[in-house]
């Protein structure tokens, strides 16, 4: 082969066009080289997305959690027991005692 048929050969027009020549230099510093490179986010972001999408489903689990106990907590009955046992509460006319046990072994 010569230099002349090389030249006059398609592929060779068109990749030695200064347009794709430029072109190809751009996309191989976008995928490889820059600071936003398809390497840096593949590597460093991706596990971070999907650390972040397990959260997301953690929350979503625990906002349907405390949706449940709002809608038991809209129950008059069930408010007054919540706030007797979480929090102690007692009404006017009564008395509260608390037995607390000692779990520590005496030795």
């Amino acid at each position: 082969m010569s230099l002349k048929s090389i030249k006059e050969n398609k592929a060779f027009k068109i990749l030695s066009n200064p347009f794709i020549l430029i072109l190809l230099v751009f996309l191989i510093w976008i995928l490889f080289i820059d600071e936003n490179s398809y390497l840096f986010h593949h590597k460093t972001l991706n596990p971070e997305i999907n650390k972040l999408e397990g959260d997301k489903k953690y929350y979503e689990t625990e906002i349907e959690s405390d949706r449940t106990k709002i809608e038991q907590l809209e129950n008059p009955e069930t408010l007054d027991k919540f706030a007797r046992e979480k929090y102690n509460m007692k009404k006017e006319d009564e008395e509260i005692y608390i037995i607390e046990y000692d779990t520590l072994k005496k030795r």
